[in-house]
């Protein structure tokens, strides 16, 4: 029979003591960008050999082609992360400057509207009020309070671009490395390519779901599905076009 500790042994004000945690990599902007980066990094340099392959491209060009992809792929997501995460984090402080404005030239509507907050989460109107009246007694916290509670923003946990940058580059390097790896070492042909990338479109899919707690080997099928879609359609593509079509 499960016996529960008595109050007096644990910490109840902080149950992430002795109840549940929570993942680091929420929120901090590097698992999106590694996941993200290393199955498009697979998916798309997976993709570019078997159309290039099936175009009838010999093995050296398949892997400068596959090489030239993975450069140019990551150089790409890198900046793009870049970008993305700067202009959410750039946006963010205009919400912010936006809300403390608003503070500071209206705080008692701003505190009933708080109060009014409180008591849709089912506050009593009075408890509610003397608890917006607590709150906005520290403007800083009053200002991370309409935040979270009106918008959903916690402006002291923004992710970093330049991690996301990195986190991504790295990432998608890896991914597209897996499916050139048979003809850097002079056994490549497009079946073991397609092996390698497959196997690596598995465990990309396993390793994420395993993050975000779901069935990893659902989640490894799934990717492998979605990665064998672009396969297929980017080998038809090079299989009607071919090398002397394009020459």
């Amino acid at each position: 029979m499960l016996t529960l500790p008595l109050v007096s042994e644990i910490n109840i004000a902080n149950p992430h003591e002795y109840d549940h945690t929570h993942s680091s990599s929420a929120g901090s902007g590097w698992l999106r960008a590694s996941v993200f980066g290393a199955m498009d990094g697979l998916v798309s340099n997976v993709g570019l050999i078997a159309g290039i392959a099936a175009a009838g491209a010999a093995p050296g060009i398949v892997a400068i082609t596959g090489i030239s992809g993975l450069i140019a792929g990551a150089i790409s997501m890198a900046l793009g992360e870049y970008t993305s995460v700067r202009t959410q984090n750039e946006q963010l402080e205009v919400e912010v400057q936006t809300e403390r404005d608003a503070l500071s030239r209206n705080p008692v509507g701003e505190e009933a509207e708080l109060s009014v907050m409180f008591q849709s989460l089912g506050m009593h109107e009075d408890t509610a009020r003397d608890a917006a009246s607590q709150v906005h007694a520290n403007s800083e916290q009053a200002l991370k309070v309409h935040l979270a509670h009106e918008l959903g923003l916690r402006p002291d946990e923004r992710p970093s671009p330049m991690v996301a940058a990195v986190s991504s580059f790295i990432a998608f390097s890896i991914g597209a490395i897996i499916p050139v790896i048979p003809f850097l070492f002079a056994f490549g042909n497009l079946i073991w390519g397609l092996v390698f990338g497959g196997v690596g479109l598995l465990i990309a899919g396993f390793v994420a779901a395993k993050f975000t707690d779901r069935n990893p080997f659902a989640g490894a099928g799934r990717q492998l599905l979605f990665g064998g879609i672009a396969v297929a359609a980017t080998y038809i593509i090079g299989k009607l076009l071919g090398v002397s079509a394009l020459g």
